[in-house]
C-alpha cells in the first residue's frame, strides 16, 4: 500500500510540502480497522492526527450523558485531529470505522520532532484545525437554515464520493440532519423519484450531484 499516494486524494495532505508529507507518514503508524472498531473516544487525553488511507470513519459527539450523535463521515485522504501546541486538549469527538478502513495515526508527541526537519508542520496543523472548524460551522448552518428535504439533499451532495456513493445508511443520514428515520426516508424517496439519488443496501448512490446542490441552494 502506497500510503502517501493514497492520502494525496485529500486536499489538505495533497497541499503539503513533500518533505513534510514523508515526515508525517514516517512518524505515524498505519492501523487496520474492522467495521465498528473505535480509534479513540471523546474525552481521551492524548490528541494527535488521524488520516484516512482508505475506508470511511464516523465521527460522533455526545448529546447528553447517555447519547452520542453522528455528526459526520470522513473518507479517503481526509484528516482530523489537533495538537496541544495550539491549545488543543482532549479529543472532541469519538472516531470509529463506518466501514473497514486503514488509518495513519500521528501522535501529538511526534510533531515537535517533525518540526525540526519540516517547520511547516505547525502551519499545516493550523490549516487542518481551520478546515475542521469550517466544516462544523457550515454543517450547523445547513441544519439551522434549510428545510428537512434540503438538508438531506445537501448532505447527500457533500458525502458522495467520486463515484457518487454515499457510505451511509438512511438512519445515518437522518441522524446527521436531525430528523427521524421515517421522515428522512420519505425525503430520500422524493429525491429518488426525481432521479437524483438511488437508495441501496446500507448506502446511497447520487446520480445528479448538481441537481441536489441546486435544490439545497449550496
Amino acid at each position: 500500500m502506497d500510503v502517501i499516494e493514497a492520502l494525496k486524494r485529500g486536499r489538505w495532505f495533497a497541499a503539503l510540502d513533500p518533505a513534510l508529507a514523508e515526515a508525517l507518514v514516517a512518524a505515524g503508524r498505519t492501523r487496520a480497522l474492522d467495521e465498528g472498531q473505535w480509534i479513540y473516544s471523546e474525552g481521551d487525553a492524548e490528541p494527535g492526527l488521524c488520516l484516512v488511507v482508505d475506508g470511511v470513519l464516523r465521527l460522533e459527539a455526545s448529546a447528553g450523558l447517555e447519547r452520542g450523535v453522528l455528526i459526520g463521515l470522513v473518507g479517503p485522504g481526509q484528516a482530523i485531529g489537533q495538537s496541544r501546541r495550539f491549545g488543543g486538549g482532549r479529543r472532541i469527538v469519538t472516531a470509529s470505522a463506518q466501514r473497514p478502513a486503514h488509518v495513519l495515526l500521528v501522535p501529538d508527541a511526534a510533531l515537535p520532532a517533525i518540526a525540526d526537519r519540516a517547520p511547516g508542520v505547525w502551519a499545516a496543523v493550523i490549516a487542518l484545525l481551520y478546515d475542521q472548524l469550517d466544516a462544523a460551522v457550515h454543517a450547523a448552518a445547513l441544519n439551522l437554515g434549510l428545510n428537512p428535504r434540503q438538508r438531506i439533499a445537501a448532505r447527500l451532495a457533500q458525502l458522495a464520493d467520486e463515484e457518487g456513493v454515499v457510505p451511509a445508511t438512511q438512519t445515518d443520514l437522518a441522524e446527521m440532519c436531525g430528523l427521524s428515520r421515517k421522515s428522512a426516508s420519505g425525503h430520500i424517496l422524493a429525491l429518488a423519484r426525481r432521479e437524483w439519488v438511488v437508495p441501496l443496501y446500507r448506502s446511497l448512490l447520487v446520480t445528479d450531484r448538481a441537481a441536489l446542490r441546486a435544490f439545497a441552494g449550496i
